[in-house]
């Protein structure tokens, strides 16, 4: 059995804009790796209603769960609570359960629970609570759309809350081969290696070095035996 496939969609102007740099792709891609769970693609949308519904209805109907970053925050420019209720037809509202979550935080803080953080608790109907232990804002789950916060520290946390509650398959494994030659010297041997080894992901990243050139050959695949006797074969085909 293959194993389930994942999208994310990192949502925000400041992305795209260039002044934040996003750490949560490289953080999930690495989790669900580790969970079993085929990440196939990644999209950045910006601060936009229709942009926002129209990626998340897309993701959602292609893979069995997309994972969002951004925008579920206090301030004005935080849609995308919005934007999921809106794309699975569904109200919106703060509820009660999430009210109280907030309401238990901030009183231990001494921090007013003003309009703004009351944002927070603003969820589409239907929705599963995601757990965030780190600042207590809860994320939220409707149908397969896991919609989880942007700062790394919250993101990484709900992350966890969420690979808890859904099942993975086989680990994806790696192993990577550095060849100091150029690509054009390995290409040949590369492309018998992909054909012998259809069910592994063989990639070429090249690098130059003090003007020299290079290549890491990362081999990947859930068959740890299959992984292994692809790099051999390489190292021997390559006389390393």
């Amino acid at each position: 059995m293959s194993n389930p496939t994942a999208a994310m969609l990192v949502i925000g102007d400041e992305i795209l804009s260039g002044r934040t740099r996003d750490a949560n792709m490289y953080y999930l891609a690495g989790e669900l790796s580790k969970h079993g769970v085929d990440l196939k693609e990644v999209r950045v949308v910006s601060d936009d209603a229709d942009a926002i519904v129209a990626a998340v209805l897309a993701l959602s109907e292609a893979v069995d769960h997309v994972f969002t970053s951004g925008g579920i925050g206090p301030t004005h420019d935080d849609i995308t609570a919005d934007c999921i209720a809106r794309a699975f037809g569904v109200g919106i509202d703060v509820r009660a359960d999430a009210r109280a979550i907030l309401e238990a935080h901030y009183a231990t803080t001494g921090t007013e629970l003003n309009a703004a953080r009351l944002r927070m608790a603003r969820i589409p109907d239907g929705a599963t609570l995601i757990d965030n232990p780190v600042s207590r804002a809860p994320g939220f789950t409707v149908k397969n759309v896991h919609v989880m916060a942007g700062v790394p520290s919250v993101f990484q946390a709900m992350v966890a809350s969420v690979l808890a509650t859904i099942s993975g398959g086989q680990p994806l494994l790696s192993q990577t081969l550095r060849v100091d030659r150029g690509e054009g010297e390995i290409a040949a041997p590369l492309s018998a290696l992909a054909e012998a080894y259809a069910d592994l992901s063989i990639g070429c990243y090249p690098f130059q070095v003090n003007g020299a050139y290079g290549a890491n050959v990362v081999i990947r695949g859930t068959d740890g035996a299959r992984v292994d006797a692809a790099v051999t074969e390489l190292a021997k085909a390559l006389a390393l």
